[in-house]
């Protein structure tokens, strides 16, 4: 698929995720192939004001490229203004939210509460696209406000028209929860009723299910929010899939081992020992829980102290799996339940969203 002069030739995207996509995801998501990645998304007022988290949330390296920003706004002025500034940090694209659900974006006027007043996401989508100049922009949506009030089909086209380059489409509504199973007809809809790129997005957990997703929608891409949490080999195998090639499956527990020690090397150094602790505990939990012995790592985990004990009790319980020591405990009632809980960290990490949009 290409953007503008950015080809990511069919490979995925990882969504922007609050408190996920940090650079250590970004990097490993990226090494396991990954087209583009996004950083978290971030206050279109907090950048003006330069807020300090949203400036920390915006920096990314250059061995990251490439990368998109995200941005979360109601005021095109502001938005404006916001994306000359991201401009100088020099991302490949850059997104608008238009599709955020949650309650306290919602009440404040942002993210998909704009799909049900066209003319203000109008001027939203034209004045960024104005400003963006040629940095490719793109747009987050949502089927609608419910089932019953879907106008996908012509926030679409309000899109296209006012110079987005792209639409990424969650395929629920607003008032839609994750175990709401998501709509891919109107993904497909949406893809035939506009002439820019459409990326389909909405609890694609397995390669096969990229693959399910493009196949019957004719979408160009798929974002993988929670399906890359603890698991960004979904990319690489996609791209083995994608060239004609049998689903290796999930990998071994060694190859996860390595992974889950590099995250945390990284996430120390981004962020410090203390910081990256609880960041890296989550972390080593949806990666693990995968496999065989999650209710016994779930036991220990969190009386550590410190990052050398982290990468100790990760090293051990890895072993433990591949000597076979646990009982045969991974259900699918154990991964429905992490697929419903995986993302601990919303009510304070949106709280700080809407506090830098709205002041």
């Amino acid at each position: 698929m290409k953007i503008g002069n950015l080809d990511i030739g069919k490979k995925l995207i990882l969504a922007p995720m609050a408190e996920i996509t940090d650079s250590s995801l970004r990097k490993i998501s990226k090494e396991n192939g990954a087209g583009l990645t996004f950083t978290q998304m971030v206050s279109a007022l907090g950048v003006i004001n330069n807020n300090f988290d949203t400036l920390r949330y915006l920096s990314f390296s250059r061995d990251e490229k490439p990368i998109g920003v995200q941005i979360l706004g109601n005021d095109p002025g502001v938005i404006s203004e916001a994306i000359t500034e991201i401009k100088k940090f020099k991302p490949d694209l850059i997104d608008i939210n238009c599709g955020c659900s949650v309650e306290k974006v919602l009440r404040n006027d942002m993210g998909s509460s704009l799909l049900n007043n066209p003319a203000l996401l109008s001027k939203i989508i034209r004045r960024g696209s104005d400003a963006s100049g040629d940095i490719p922009l793109s747009v987050k949506l949502r089927l609608g406000r419910d089932r019953r009030n879907i106008n996908i089909i012509e926030n679409a086209k309000i899109a296209q028209d006012n110079g987005a380059s792209l639409i990424t489409i969650h395929c629920r509504a607003t008032v839609d929860s994750y175990e709401t199973e998501p709509d891919w007809s109107w993904l497909k809809k949406a893809k035939e009723s506009v002439n820019i790129g459409v990326i389909g997005n909405g609890s694609v957990f397995t390669p096969q299910d990229a693959i399910n997703m493009i196949e019957q929608t004719g979408c160009d891409s798929v974002m993988i929010g929670r399906g890359a949490i603890g698991n960004p080999f979904i990319f690489g195998r996609f791209n083995s899939m994608a060239e004609g090639a049998v689903d290796s499956g999930h990998p071994p527990i060694e190859v996860a081992r390595v992974t889950i020690l590099k995250q945390i090397d990284l996430l120390k150094k981004e962020f410090g020992e203390d910081v990256a602790l609880d960041k890296a505990k989550k972390h080593s939990i949806w990666y693990l829980q995968y496999y065989n012995g999650i209710s016994k790592y779930l036991d220990k985990v969190f009386s550590v102290k410190n990052i050398e004990d982290l990468n100790t009790l990760v090293v051990e319980h890895c072993e433990k799996i591949k000597d076979n020591f646990y009982p045969d405990e991974h259900s699918m009632e154990i991964y429905q339940k992490f697929k419903k809980r995986i993302v601990f960290w919303l009510e304070d990490e949106y709280e700080k969203l809407v506090a830098c949009s709205t002041k």
